[in-house]
């Protein structure tokens, strides 16, 4: 059983690994934007960051899926910002099998990716604020996004299968 959680900033690549991540692993795939209120999204879609209050039942109902997930046996990839220490450590409480990889890439190319992105609530304008709030890991499998989803997969599996 695997329960991995993808995180890093808006247009960091967390849907897209995500999803190939866990085909490769043969497990579900959860996107936490799909978690998030009605008011967290109305908020995020006017440009406005989410404040502490905002984030705890939303991180809160991910750890209740992550645990009714592990403890029915599956194996799941969730992409997440859970850009601070604190939001880590909510969404894993209870659950110390979890394991954080960083998807880290430079203000400019996350942005040039989040400028040419269509169809998503968050705006390009919140990079700077979810810059300002991440906390690198140094619990976590770092993956550099500088290159193609399908070699940050590769490069990810035998860092993930090792500690299986």
């Amino acid at each position: 059983m695997s329960l991995v959680v993808l995180m890093g900033v808006s247009g960091s690549g967390k849907t897209t690994v995500g999803v190939l991540l866990a085909q490769a692993l043969d497990c579900e795939f959860h996107d936490a934007d799909d978690y998030h209120s009605r008011a967290n999204v109305e908020k995020m879609r006017a440009g406005m960051p989410l404040t502490d209050d905002d984030r705890w039942p939303w991180l809160d109902a991910l750890n209740a899926m992550l645990l009714q997930r592990r403890d029915s046996g599956a194996s799941v990839v969730l992409a997440c910002s859970a850009l601070r220490r604190i939001y880590r450590e909510r969404l894993s409480r209870g659950i110390p099998e979890v394991r954080f990889v960083h998807l880290a890439g430079s203000m400019e190319i996350i942005s040039a990716r989040l400028a040419g992105r269509s169809g998503h609530y968050m705006p390009p304008s919140l990079l700077t604020s979810q810059f300002a709030t991440l906390e690198p890991p140094d619990d976590a499998i770092h993956a550099p996004i500088d290159r193609p989803p399908d070699l940050i997969v590769s490069a990810l599996l035998p860092q993930l299968r090792a500690t299986d």
